[in-house]
């Protein structure tokens, strides 16, 4: 027999005698493994029924289809494909909702609205902020864009209408940040229509102090046709000028709206001049240099007038067709699922408290019966329990004192 063969059944009868000593030490104490293990599946047992039971309200939202002016709708404007713009990092409507949710302004409206500082005994706002964004989660699912909004707490009902809450015055921000497209061109133009009117107020004062000071009430038929003709291509232009700046707020240079905004207002303007410029020949009407110096300052109040009345007019139009793509466009978040009362704890987890415990224990135990066998045989060989005690010694702090 060689000795490769004669070494084989050599390991392999080591190999079961560490096996039975393994079961040796279990069996030696298996006492203190039941007792150790016992101690911890109860402990968390007891901990698990005392601890305070935490509800969770959950409610789901569809966003805004159209995104607002997110970074994806930006770089689309900018001639940015969609698979680029999602590999740039692009974040959509839900991303949006999500952030505004968890913003520093919806936390301190909630706050305030339910007197979470004293609630949470708070010292300071950033302690009760962190309390909010502990017990709120707030998620968007990547297929459907629905966002899942909860929020926990100790009572079940209030857990619900917190959770409520939070779109109550997640709406409120959205509205008051108009971040839709639409929202954006209704409040620029309502701008400029209030600037319209005013300038039309104005210039029908000053169009009526000029009459009762002068005494003209009317320059001519000509006079009246060569203004209104002139006004209304100025309002033209002036509306064309607004049209393109409200294109602006949300299309870059390179739009195809903006471009064929201002290829419209470059043409009109020409036209403009055109006019002014032949007036006199072109037209067959007293060019305005030739008037007496009234009828002229009566000529320039009345073209004044005519132009602000005819852009207040294509204003009024633009601000309501801007009104109703805003009406028609979802600039809300709409509701699919409300919290309601939850009639289950979400916290804490009983059973899975017990059985995690239960095996901490085990392992604690076995650790524990090993590390007790050891301390049993070390005492049984006399230099192991020298080493022991030499060990014991360095450790104790009673021969520092008595040697100080």
């Amino acid at each position: 027999m060689t000795e490769t063969e004669q070494t084989c059944p050599r390991a392999a009868e080591e190999d079961e005698i560490d096996l039975l000593d393994l079961l040796l030490v279990l069996a030696r104490h298996k006492t203190f493994i039941f007792l150790t293990t016992t101690l911890f599946a109860v402990v968390a047992i007891v901990v698990a029924l005392l601890s305070t039971p935490v509800y969770q309200g959950t409610t789901r939202l569809v966003p805004p289809g159209s995104g607002g002016r997110s970074a994806a709708s930006m770089l689309a404007q900018m001639g940015v494909p969609d698979f680029a713009a999602s590999g740039l990092g692009a974040s959509s409507s839900s991303d949006l909702i999500v952030g505004i949710v968890k913003s520093r302004t919806v936390a301190d409206r909630i706050i305030a609205r339910f007197d979470l500082m004293a609630r949470y005994e708070a010292e300071f706002a950033d302690q009760a902020r962190k309390a909010v964004s502990d017990n709120l989660s707030a998620q968007a699912d990547a297929k459907t864009g629905i966002i899942s909004l909860s929020y926990q707490d100790t009572d079940p009902a209030l857990a619900a209408e917190m959770t409520n809450a939070f779109v109550d015055e997640l709406r409120l921000v959205l509205q008051g940040l108009s971040i839709t497209q639409a929202s954006q061109q209704r409040l620029f133009l309502e701008e400029q229509l209030k600037k319209a009117q005013l300038d039309l107020i104005r210039t029908e004062d000053a169009l009526r102090e000029y009459q009762k000071a002068s005494g003209i009430l009317d320059a001519g038929a000509q006079v009246t046709a060569l203004m209104d003709a002139i006004a209304k291509l100025r309002a033209e232009v002036a509306a064309k000028e607004v049209a393109l700046g409200s294109a602006r707020t949300f299309g870059t240079a390179q739009n195809p709206q903006v471009q064929r905004l201002r290829a419209e207002l470059a043409g009109l303007r020409e036209q403009l001049a055109r006019l002014e410029a032949q007036a006199g020949s072109e037209m067959g009407v007293v060019p305005l240099k030739d008037l007496p110096d009234a009828g002229l300052e009566y000529a320039r109040l009345l073209r004044d007038l005519r132009f602000n009345e005819t852009l207040y007019g294509l204003l009024l139009k633009q601000y309501e067709q801007a009104r109703m793509a805003e009406a028609n466009e979802p600039t809300v978040i709409q509701v699919v699922d409300e919290a309601v009362v939850p009639d289950r704890r979400v916290k804490p987890k009983r059973t899975l408290m017990v059985v995690l415990a239960t095996v901490l224990g085990g392992f604690v135990s076995l650790f524990g019966a090993f590390v007790l066998e050891f301390v049993r045989s070390a005492k049984a060989d006399p230099e192991r329990a020298a080493k022991i005690a030499a060990l014991k010694e360095a450790l104790s702090f009673r021969k520092k004192r008595r040697l100080a």
